[in-house]
């Protein structure tokens, strides 16, 4: 599997922590980080698109 897609995988898995705060204690400094680290999920599945894209492009162009 994509390393990409795995850190992707491992990033969401640590941030669990915060959404607990946020959902279950009502902390809103965890929903703020959530919202950041939403952003940086956002970008991170742009890469896993991309890299997908050029892969598909590549195989096509091979055939």
């Amino acid at each position: 599997m994509s390393e990409k897609y795995n850190n992707m995988i491992e990033f969401l898995k640590s941030l669990e922590t915060d959404v607990e705060k946020f959902y279950d204690k009502g902390q809103a400094a965890a929903g703020t980080r959530i919202r950041k680290a939403m952003s940086e999920l956002k970008n991170m599945a742009q890469d896993v698109r991309n890299e997908v894209q050029t892969l598909k492009s590549d195989r096509k162009d091979s055939e």
